[in-house]
């Protein structure tokens, strides 16, 4: 068996890294050591990994060692070293979900996601940091304190899946599992240069999450559980890996997602929605994804810039944020829920936090956002019978500065200038995920400033697999992946 640097190592994808372990090129002893090393040598300025059990994964990696001597059947990720965002439970292993309240808190229970991986083999090294109650697009939580992006200290890695995002464009994982209601995967791969998948809603079981408070049966409306990583690949493996029906459906429900529709670009039908007067964005962000739309058609796909769904963007954003607001109300208490009615019925716009600006509603007024909802996934449904994809922006900007100014609601953003309500950052992921539609996040580039461009491309309902082929097509194109630092920028238009 022979020994490689660690810091190669932390190159390695999941699906290699099992290759060379199940092959015995590679000890998952070593893979572990290697990666508990490099989490102590460079996570300290950026603060990613915030929970690390040195003794059970290493005592793990033992196990999985003797598994490969012993000839053991081997799961698709055994003796894979790897983290997980700190709102997932972990039993015998703190979990806090950023709250003060929960700072030690040790589950006695997996989440639904962390015993699939678990049963795949993986170890558990450790958990990354998020905002409290992964309730931001911004990742920092009095518990652990700020996560800082690798690519610029002084900007946010995004969240809530922040420290997960900027754990993987370090190599402190080779894999991660984020969850997204309003951008939480999309978001933080976009700022970070790395790949993210949100699943069709419903494909992985969320349960075991938190929030709710630990012991929660409920799974929110829109959320969704899905891998983030350096590569299509392993996006592929940790969807394989998590997806399937949890085990009150397992009984009689059984996963088969269909083929993608198209492998490579020729034939490939691609609709560009880069850009909408309902949520701007910058020209580094436009230009990139134009830039992808021009090489996708250059290698054969027929692309469209102005195909569009029959309904406007500023519709759905209106229904994805009552909807929102809808999942999210559960987290505040009765008195929080009556001041904003009182707020609402004086005709102000409520102030807090995510999702507050709705939380008042009556469930009559759920209903009918909730009829939307399905009008709009209707829509969608008939716009994908003549195309296969969509290109989309992720959020308007690239890594914003951090900003912790409360009410978050009062907090902007700047778009080429022009101030915008901080909550822009999740109008592009809300047209998606209101309507339970996967979208696969790939980096496209780097702005003027060498930070990531990120984009999300949109596939059908259960048609994981097409965004996920495109989003392969697409790095072949334009690249993948690169490490923080690792190019120069290229012109933002």
């Amino acid at each position: 068996m022979s020994t490689v640097p660690a810091d190669e190592l932390a190159h390695l994808g999941a699906g290699e890294l099992a290759h060379r372990i199940r092959h015995r090129e590679l000890s998952s002893r070593e893979v572990t050591l290697a990666m508990l090393d490099r989490i102590g040598r460079l996570d300290g300025p950026i603060n990613a990994v915030v929970t690390v059990d040195v003794e059970r994964a290493m005592a793990e990696a033992t196990a999985a060692d003797a598994a490969v001597a012993g000839h053991a059947e081997l799961g698709p990720l055994h003796g894979v070293p790897l983290t997980v965002k700190d709102s997932f439970q972990t039993a015998g292993m703190r979990t806090t979900s950023g709250a003060p309240q929960l700072a030690e808190l040790v589950p006695d229970a997996d989440a639904d996601c962390v015993a699939r991986l678990r049963a795949a083999g993986a170890v558990v090294v450790g958990k990354t940091n998020l905002p409290i109650w992964a309730g931001d697009a911004q990742t920092y939580n009095e518990v652990f304190g700020t996560t800082n992006n690798p690519w610029d200290l002084r900007r946010t890695p995004g969240g809530s899946s922040g420290g997960s995002a900027a754990a993987l464009a370090v190599g402190l994982t080779p894999l991660e599992v984020g969850s997204d209601i309003g951008g939480s995967i999309r978001i933080p791969a976009s700022y970070c240069g790395v790949l993210g998948h949100k699943p069709s809603y419903g494909v992985v079981s969320g349960r075991g999450q938190i929030p709710g408070p630990p012991g929660t049966l409920t799974q929110a409306d829109i959320a969704v559980v899905g891998p983030m990583a350096r590569s299509v690949d392993d996006l592929e493996l940790g969807l394989h890996v998590l997806a399937g029906p949890d085990d009150w459906q397992a009984t009689a429900w059984r996963l088969e997602l269909p083929l993608a529709r198209r492998r490579d670009a020729k034939g490939l039908r691609v609709a560009v929605w880069a850009d909408d007067p309902a949520c701007p964005v910058s020209a580094a962000v436009r230009d990139a994804i134009e830039r992808v739309a021009a090489a996708l058609e250059g290698a054969g796909a027929t692309v469209d810039t102005e195909a569009r769904p029959a309904f406007t963007m500023a519709k759905a954003v209106d229904t994805f944020e009552r909807l929102l607001s809808a999942a999210l109300a559960g987290g505040l208490a009765p008195a929080e829920v009556e001041a904003v009615a009182a707020t609402v019925a004086a005709g102000g716009e409520p102030e807090g936090g995510l999702g507050v600006a709705h939380v008042a509603q009556r469930h009559r007024a759920w209903l009918s956002a909730n009829e939307r909802r399905l009008q709009l996934r209707r829509r969608w449904r008939e716009f994908f019978a003549e195309w296969d994809v969509v290109l989309a922006p992720i959020t308007p900007t690239t890594a914003i500065p951090h900003d912790h100014g409360e009410p978050l609601t009062a907090r902007r953003i700047v778009v080429d200038g022009v101030e915008r309500p901080y909550i822009d950052q999740t109008s592009w992921p809300g047209l998606v995920g209101v309507a339970y539609l996967p979208a696969t996040a790939v980096p496209v580039g780097l702005d003027h400033q060498g930070l990531p461009v990120g984009m999300q491309i949109v596939g059908p309902y259960l048609e994981d697999r097409t965004p996920l082929a495109v989003a392969r097509v697409v790095g072949g194109l334009v690249g993948g992946f690169r490490p923080p630092g690792s190019a120069p920028p290229q012109p933002a238009g």
